[in-house]
């Protein structure tokens, strides 16, 4: 055992359960990589004022929650805590929206880094799959993201999961809200914190999770029936295309999701078989982060689900992922003319298509045959020197346990047929 272990709050991704993460980044994104969204891979770290404007300095996210650092030349760097303000900065300095083909639809998948307490479904470091549709303000292209979303859970086996819609209203109508919340919330009985809190984004508050809290917002203004026609008319849109596409959803006045950009449309991804930690994505409508962070005006859309969590939620429901096979063929070499005839014969199948593994370090045919079964291989090549001078192998069904003569220079042939 080594002296160093993983750092409180993350965890190590070790097969064969990182084959599950594989899996769920695939089914994730292939909806995406079929719907127009290109691929998109930013730095690990960015100046720690693009997270400060975009998330929003009054987030937790911002005040309590990410990772900063001070380079040797004096430079404020953070370590991402989520994805959308990094995808746009990278967009805005490549000058895509310019290109004249709007929206700029990207995809990415990566680490994301956030200093919580540590539990199950909520870690220091956590693997999210994301999508922005950037630049173009349509309803359509809230739903497309949303059934993108459910298409991709769907994909996986999970049915257990509920999609919750709100919309947060625009510049227009959510400052007359903002007012009239702020006047309900100072009347009730917070700490000094959350009373800081409504003086710089109460919506915010709505979004508190502690039971004494929300006891108290009972009875607190609704944002829908501070919502201008223009707004209404929009979210009215989106619901419509996502009851004709037939997927479910259920509308939830509190929900304002943990950061400050979005605007309109926002909706998370919930599964109630995960306890306290019940979102496995979300995402929303960010018509004004584009200016926060120095851009000119491009409406923008987007959503991150988390893998982490998307693993837990399959497991919850019990859900097996017919994983790809990664050995298919076995080869046991008895002997070093054996050894060096099976690992052509290996780099052969390989080269097929054909996956393939091999005995390596000169194990005895027993020791060998138990890593075989271990693999998972559905056949063996077992040779020695009679073999060879033979001019043979011997191929062995390790679900029939048959086992046949195939001609050295034929087996590849013959298990690429076998195999399909």
């Amino acid at each position: 055992m080594s002296t160093f272990q993983a750092p409180k709050g993350t965890y190590d991704l070790i097969p064969p359960d990182s084959a599950k993460f594989l899996a769920v980044r695939e089914a994730i994104s292939a909806p995406l990589r079929d719907s127009g969204y290109g691929y998109i891979e930013t730095p690990g770290f960015e100046n720690v004022e693009l997270f400060a404007r975009g998330v929003g300095e009054s987030t937790d996210i911002v005040t309590k929650e990410m990772y900063t650092l001070t380079t040797k030349g004096g430079d404020q760097l953070a370590l991402r805590p989520e994805g959308t303000a990094s995808v746009l900065r990278a967009a805005l300095e490549a000058n895509l929206h310019k290109a004249g083909n709007l929206p700029v639809k990207l995809w990415y998948s990566g680490s994301y880094y956030r200093y919580e307490r540590p539990q199950k479904g909520r870690y220091r470091h956590f693997s999210q799959v994301g999508a922005e549709a950037i630049g173009t303000e349509d309803p359509v292209l809230d739903a497309e993201l949303i059934i993108l979303a459910d298409q991709a859970y769907r994909s996986l086996g999970l049915r257990q999961f509920r999609i919750l819609l709100n919309s947060l209203g625009d510049k227009e109508c959510r400052p007359v809200y903002r007012e009239a919340l702020q006047t309900f919330l100072r009347d009730l009985d917070l700490d000094e914190e959350t009373r800081r809190r409504i003086e710089i984004n109460p919506l915010r508050v709505l979004d508190d999770k502690r039971a004494d809290v929300q006891k108290q917002l009972t009875d607190a203004p609704r944002l829908r029936d501070y919502l201008c026609d223009a707004c209404k008319a929009y979210h009215e849109e989106v619901r419509a295309l996502l009851t004709a596409a037939g997927v479910v959803y259920e509308d939830d006045e509190k929900l304002v999701r943990g950061l400050d950009y979005y605007t309109r449309t926002t909706f998370e991804f919930v599964h109630d078989g995960l306890g306290s930690q019940s979102a496995v994505g979300g995402g929303g409508r960010y018509d004004g982060l584009s200016e926060m962070i120095g851009g000119p005006a491009l409406p923008s859309v987007g959503w991150a689900l988390g893998v982490d969590r998307t693993v837990l939620a399959l497991e919850a429901e019990g859900v097996e992922l017919d994983l790809p096979v990664t050995t298919s063929v076995y080869a046991v070499p008895l002997g070093d003319e054996a050894r060096r005839a099976l690992f052509a014969v290996v780099t052969g199948l390989r080269r097929a298509g054909v996956a393939a593994d091999f005995a390596f370090g000169g194990r005895g045919l027993k020791g060998a045959m138990k890593s075989a079964n271990r693999s998972g291989a559905r056949y063996t090549l077992v040779a020695g020197e009679r073999d060879l001078a033979e001019g043979v192998v011997q191929l062995k069904d390790m679900e029939s346990g048959e086992q046949t003569a195939v001609a050295l220079a034929d087996v590849v042939a013959e298990l690429t047929t076998r195999l399909g």
